[in-house]
């Protein structure tokens, strides 16, 4: 778990370093984190409303802004951590393929399995930090 939470902090320091480059205030790079975990949760949960509202426009918007933010974590991941990041690349690259899917198909339950995901993702980043 040391391992983890290292290689989490130092992804968290290389996100928190783009968006400080950009004049984006943000407390900290855990914090920073926790927040695009947090989006992709509340913007899924936004995409599923507007699958059983029958929103198309709606869906494709939630559905590109959760996307979006993934991408943003796959940039900032730091390769030189090795097994960590190399994971964390191809999890989320699965992420974004699951939502392409789910908008194709309107399909709930892989949003609801991509959110999964994000929660535990959230609840390993918080544990990580909380021990560094």
């Amino acid at each position: 778990m040391e391992d983890i939470g290292k290689g989490f902090q130092m992804y968290g320091n290389n996100a928190h370093n783009i968006y400080a480059q950009n004049n984006i205030g943000i407390e900290s790079p855990a914090k920073l984190i926790e927040m695009l975990y947090e989006g992709v949760l509340r913007f899924n949960a936004q995409a599923k409303k507007a699958i059983k509202d029958k929103n198309v426009e709606k869906r494709v918007y939630w559905m590109n802004r959760s996307t979006a933010i993934i991408t943003e974590l796959i940039s900032v991941l730091d390769m030189k951590q090795g097994d960590i990041s190399v994971y964390l690349e191809g999890l989320y690259n699965y992420q974004i393929q699951l939502l392409a899917d789910a908008g194709n198909e309107n399909s709930i339950s892989k949003i609801d399995e991509c959110s999964n995901v994000f929660k535990v993702l959230l609840e390993a980043w918080r544990e990580s930090t909380h021990v560094a």
